[in-house]
């Protein structure tokens, strides 16, 4: 076929403008992956490797769940003070919390009626108020659908002494649904991760029930509750005090980012929630946020500084108390902000000591209180399993 001479004329300058688009179009392209990268948010903190917990919570919120959503919302503090005391080799621990719940009509058929409501993190005042956002409505509660889900779609960490546990508490048959809980148990074994089981209800029908099965084919513990059983929150001479230094530790936050003031509303939130059921509730709320494991660096500038000083080297949308100061004023506030939680947590923290000592003569006194609660289970199951990672449990 003969080529047009006009063609043969013009392809080389085609060829060139050819070229040239695309070379514009990869500096436009670069320059928008730049962009993106500059205003990637400062990322959650990430526990380290050494002492990591992984806990994935799968809860049943079923029609007749209302008490163990009860539960959960309200022996949160308390289980999460009881995991932050675990120690190994003299350090404590990093906590990443998960949740899921199963078995509402609300959640698609097509997910198995199981729905994730928050991937690991270590934010526990979004953990809170997911808990207070839950709702029941009857369903199909499907244990080896809500625990496969949860292995597949969380990211676990590969490290071989971490700790990975998934608890799941419900009341409806272990084998319903359409896949195999011998199966999937044994998966999530194989994985290194624990499958504990907390049935709702009598022992002897939770072991009928296929709840135990569960358990021990993947190396977990199996114990029961009374769902129904409203939580004894112990009242001590330190809770009011320790609950006045909250409100002081809560003015050393400085919000940044898009996210900020609506966080800082979030945490006074989750105050105000665990204030709702005593003031040893909202104590011991306090206690946690004046732990180590109480940490907000997606939101926080004073802990996003301490995790990166480079922090400030970034375009920062602050709250309007901060926006016009010098970069070296802004350091300087971010000091005081330390050392006055570092003080108020101290405080905190000693207080604490005389409280769990007043609690502890309680519980002495009356050790039948709460032993069919979440928070007990929990901590039952915990217990031998952490030892086999080294972890020791105060």
């Amino acid at each position: 076929m003969k080529i047009p001479t006009a063609f043969k004329r013009w392809s080389p300058l085609f060829a060139l403008v050819l070229v040239g688009c695309l070379f514009q179009f990869r500096s436009v392209l670069a320059l928008t992956q730049w962009f993106k990268k500059s205003e990637t948010p400062i990322q959650e903190w990430v526990s380290s490797a050494e002492n990591l917990i992984q806990v994935a919570l799968l809860l049943d919120t079923s029609s007749s769940m209302e008490g163990l959503i009860e539960q959960a919302k309200s022996q949160l503090w308390q289980i999460l003070n009881n995991l932050s005391e675990a120690e190994r080799n003299g350090a404590g621990p990093k906590i990443e919390i998960a949740l899921y719940h199963y078995g509402n009509t609300e959640i698609s058929e097509a997910s198995g009626y199981v729905k994730q409501l928050l991937p690991f993190t270590s934010d526990v005042d979004a953990v809170s108020e997911a808990l207070f956002r839950l709702r029941t409505n009857g369903g199909e509660e499907y244990c080896g659908m809500a625990i496969k889900t949860a292995l597949d779609n969380l990211e676990w960490s590969a490290g071989e002494d971490q700790l990975r546990l998934l608890f799941i508490a419900g009341n409806e048959g272990f084998d319903q649904g359409p896949v195999s809980f011998q199966k999937i148990c044994r998966k999530a074994k194989d994985q290194g991760i624990v499958v504990n089981t907390i049935f709702c209800g009598e022992s002897l029908q939770g072991i009928q029930m296929g709840w135990q099965q569960g358990a021990l084919i993947a190396g977990g513990h199996y114990a029961n509750i009374n769902q129904n059983l409203a939580t004894d929150f112990i009242e001590t001479p330190y809770d009011e005090e320790i609950s006045r230094l909250n409100l002081r530790l809560n003015s050393t936050y400085i919000p940044f980012g898009k996210l900020g003031l609506n966080k800082q509303k979030n945490q006074q939130a989750q105050d105000a929630n665990a204030f709702s059921y005593s003031v040893a509730n909202a104590a011991s709320r306090a206690c946690f946020k004046a732990s180590s494991n109480y940490v907000n660096t997606s939101w926080d500038l004073v802990d996003a500084f301490e995790a990166d000083s480079t922090v400030l080297q970034k375009q920062l949308e602050l709250a309007k108390e901060y926006q016009n100061l010098s970069r070296n004023h802004l350091r300087l506030k971010i000091k005081e902000c330390q050392d006055k939680r570092s003080a108020i947590s101290q405080q905190i923290q000693a207080l604490n000591q005389n409280r769990q000592g007043f609690i502890q003569q309680q519980l002495a006194a009356s050790p039948t209180l709460d032993t069919e609660s979440l928070e007990v289970s929990f901590m039952q199951s915990l217990e031998d399993i952490a030892k086999t990672k080294g972890f020791e449990l105060k």
